[in-house]
C-alpha cells in the first residue's frame, strides 16, 4: 500500500499553489499530481527540474519531499503578511486552473469597496487635531478605528508598501487580491469615522495608494474597466491629500489602458495633466520622467517621430537624480526600465533596428516575469518587421511560455497583438502552429 507524500502536499499549500495550479504550470493532469502525493506514482525525470522549481526547492530538497514518509514541518515564511499571502494564494488558486483569474464574486466586493471608500474620502474631516508590522496595535485600531494615532498610520502605510512588495515578486499577481481585499475593508472601516485634517489627508493618501495596486491587479488581469474604476478612485483620493505625485500617477495609470488599447490618441490629453500635476510634485522623485516615458510611447503610437524623441530624452532624465527615486510602490520607475521603455517605442514606429539593440539590453536586466514576457513579445514583433520568421517564433514561444506560467492579461494582449501581424508567415508550419497556440491559449484564459 502506497503512503502519502505529506511533505510534498505541504510544501505545494506552502509556496500557494493547489493541485490544479501545479498541474497547470507543469502542464499535467491534476490527477497525476493527485497520485504523487498519494506516492502511487513518482514524477518523470524530465519534470523533476520544473517540479522543483515550482515548489522553491532544490533537486536534492525536492528528492527529500519525494522519499520522506513522515509529514515535516513548513519552514517558517518572511513575516505574517508573506505566510498569509501563501495561504490566501492557495484559497484563490483553488477555485480556478487558470492563473491570473479573478473570482467574480470578490471582484465585485472590492470595487463596491473603493466606491464605498471614496464616498467617505469626499466627506469633509472632523474639526480637532488629528520592517516588522505591530500586528497588536493594527489589530487594536482596526477594531477602535476612533483612536487612529500617526503611528498606527504609519503602519497602514507599510502594510499597503508590503502589499506592493508581495505583488512585485508575484508570479501570478492576482494572489494578493483577497489581501488587498482585507486591506480595504480595514480602510473602510476607518474611514468611516470623524477624525482630524491631518488624519484625514493620510487616510487619503492611503487609499490612492491602495486603489491604484488595486488597478493594477484588474489591469494585469485584462479587466480594464474595473482598472479605470480604480485609478479614477485613486486619482481623487490623492486630489484629497493634496499628494500631486500621487495623484499624477494614477492619472498615468489612467493613461496607460489607452496606450495599451492602442487608443493613442485618447491617452495624451491625461498624460498632459500628469505632466503638469507631476511638475507640482517632488522633484526628487521619478514621477515626472515615467510621464515622459509613457508619453513616448502613445507619441510612437501616433507617429509623432520628433515628439517621440523628445519625451524620451525626457525619461532619461531620470538617471540623473540621486537617493531614493521612487517609492517601491505606487512609484517604481528608474534608469532600469529605460531600455524597455525605448524599444517599445522604436517597435511601434517600425525603427526594427533600434529596437533590438534596446529590448536586448533589457533582456539582460534583472526583470520581472510580466515585464520579461512584454520585452519578448517586443522582440518577436521585431523578427516580424526583419520578417525573420525564425526569430518570430523563437521569441513568440517564449513569451507565450511566460503567459503560461502567469496569466498575465498584459503578456496575453500583446501576443494577441503580434497575431495580428502573423498572417504573411502562415506558409511556415512552425507559424501556423504559434498562431494556433495563441489562440488555444486565450480562449482558454477568457472561459
Amino acid at each position: 500500500m502506497a503512503i502519502k507524500r505529506r511533505a510534498l502536499a505541504e510544501r505545494r499549500k506552502a509556496v500557494g499553489h493547489s493541485q490544479e495550479t501545479l498541474a497547470y504550470l507543469l502542464g499535467v493532469e491534476r490527477s497525476t499530481v493527485v497520485r504523487w502525493e498519494a506516492g502511487a506514482t513518482e514524477p518523470l525525470p524530465w519534470l523533476r527540474p520544473k517540479l522543483a522549481r515550482a515548489l522553491a526547492v532544490s533537486i536534492d530538497e525536492l528528492h527529500q519531499l519525494l522519499t520522506v514518509k513522515v509529514q515535516v514541518k513548513k519552514k517558517p515564511l518572511v513575516d505574517a503578511l508573506t505566510s498569509e499571502a501563501a495561504h490566501e494564494r492557495a484559497e484563490a488558486t483553488s477555485t480556478s486552473n487558470k492563473p491570473g483569474r479573478l473570482d467574480d464574486v470578490k471582484r465585485r466586493e472590492v470595487l463596491r469597496m473603493i466606491s464605498m471608500a471614496g464616498s467617505l474620502l469626499a466627506m469633509p474631516p472632523a474639526d480637532g487635531p488629528g520592517g516588522r508590522h505591530d500586528w497588536e496595535r493594527l489589530a487594536y485600531v482596526s477594531e477602535y478605528p476612533s483612536r487612529l494615532d500617526s503611528a498606527s498610520l504609519d503602519e497602514y502605510a507599510r502594510v499597503n508598501a508590503q502589499l506592493w512588495r508581495v505583488f512585485s515578486s508575484s508570479k501570478v499577481k492576482s494572489h494578493i487580491f483577497p489581501l488587498v481585499q482585507r486591506q480595504l475593508a480595514v480602510l473602510n472601516n476607518a474611514l468611516q469615522q470623524a477624525h482630524g485634517s491631518a488624519v484625514h489627508r493620510c487616510l487619503c493618501s492611503l487609499a490612492g495608494d491602495l486603489f491604484q495596486l488595486s488597478g493594477e491587479i484588474f489591469f494585469d488581469g485584462s479587466y480594464y474597466v474595473e482598472a479605470a474604476h480604480c485609478y479614477a478612485m485613486a486619482a481623487s483620493a490623492s486630489k484629497e491629500a493634496n499628494a500631486f505625485d500621487l495623484w499624477a500617477c494614477a492619472i498615468t495609470r489612467h493613461a496607460f489602458i489607452d496606450v495599451y488599447e492602442r487608443q493613442f490618441t485618447k491617452s495624451l490629453p491625461l498624460l498632459d495633466l500628469a505632466s503638469r500635476l507631476a511638475c507640482r510634485g517632488d522633484s526628487s522623485l521619478s514621477t515626472r520622467y515615467w510621464v515622459a516615458a509613457v508619453e513616448a510611447q502613445a507619441l510612437a503610437g501616433v507617429g509623432e517621430v520628433d515628439a517621440c524623441r523628445r519625451a524620451l530624452e525626457a525619461a532619461e532624465q531620470v538617471e540623473r537624480l540621486s537617493g531614493r527615486v521612487h517609492t517601491s510602490g505606487w512609484l517604481r520607475f528608474e534608469g532600469a526600465r529605460l531600455p524597455e521603455e525605448r524599444g517599445a517605442c522604436y517597435v511601434e514606429l517600425r525603427r526594427p533596428e533600434l529596437a533590438e539593440t534596446a529590448l536586448t539590453e533589457a533582456l539582460n536586466l534583472d526583470l520581472s516575469m510580466r515585464r520579461r514576457g512584454s520585452v519578448l513579445t517586443d522582440m518577436a514583433t521585431v523578427g516580424v518587421q526583419h520578417r525573420d520568421s525564425d526569430q518570430l517564433v523563437l521569441y513568440a514561444d517564449a513569451a507565450l511560455d511566460t503567459a503560461r506560467q502567469t496569466g498575465s492579461g498584459v503578456v496575453i494582449r500583446k501576443l494577441q497583438t503580434l497575431q495580428a501581424q502573423l498572417v504573411p508567415f502562415l506558409g511556415d508550419s512552425h507559424v501556423r502552429y504559434l498562431d494556433e497556440q495563441i489562440s488555444a491559449f486565450s480562449a482558454a484564459c477568457v472561459n
